[in-house]
């Protein structure tokens, strides 16, 4: 394991140093200024998301937090996180508990709601023999014992699945960005080669 990655942090290296090396060979031609800035402003990206990856966490925890809040006063911010919560199998931020923090779902005395210690229906464990939507199937699931909520909600909270969806698809997320970034790099040789044809034109005149 230690190898690998010392391999993988080489490779990086390495990609990191190439990119860079054509990133300011096209720099130098008018025609490739803008390709030059946009793959600039992309590994910029790519190097601060791993370097702030801690940040871009908590980040992401403080985005979904504020929807939970906001959960029943936007339509499309509702059906977000309904799509989220049930794509990635997860409830909440950090879990169920985060649900808390909207004003129909928290566990206060003083909450009238019926919806009180529950969930949206976005954080069910889903039946495959069911064919409709059982959208009141998280009340009161958090007033049950932590075994019992397992059963009926996803305890997860939507940041570590999250985590875990990228280090499952690590290889498939990285073919991605290398292939964006080789199409870049094609883009910009075109443009030099360009470049070069009209120069060579004009010198013949």
């Amino acid at each position: 394991f230690k190898i690998s990655k010392f391999r993988s942090y080489y490779l990086v290296k390495f990609l990191g140093i190439a990119f860079l090396g054509i990133g300011l060979w096209a720099w130098n031609e008018k025609f490739s200024v803008f390709l030059g800035i946009i793959f600039f402003l992309e590994l910029t990206a790519g190097v601060l998301a791993f370097v702030f990856k801690d940040w871009i966490k908590d980040q992401l925890y403080f985005f979904i937090n504020n929807n939970i809040r906001a959960y029943r006063d936007d339509i499309d911010l509702q059906n977000l996180i309904d799509f989220t919560q049930e794509y990635w199998q997860c409830c909440g931020a950090f879990g169920a508990d985060d649900w808390n923090l909207n004003i129909y779902f928290n566990c206060t005395d003083s909450n009238a709601s019926r919806e009180r210690c529950g969930v949206p229906f976005s954080c069910c464990t889903k039946d495959p023999a069911e064919d409709v939507i059982n959208t009141q199937c998280g009340y009161d699931a958090r007033q049950k014992p932590e075994v019992d909520q397992q059963i009926v909600i996803y305890t997860k909270g939507c940041v570590p699945q999250f985590e875990k969806w990228l280090q499952d698809n690590l290889t498939i997320v990285a073919g991605i960005f290398i292939g964006i970034a080789l199409l870049q790099i094609f883009g910009i040789c075109l443009a030099q080669n360009l470049v070069s044809d009209i120069e060579a034109v004009r010198a013949s005149w």
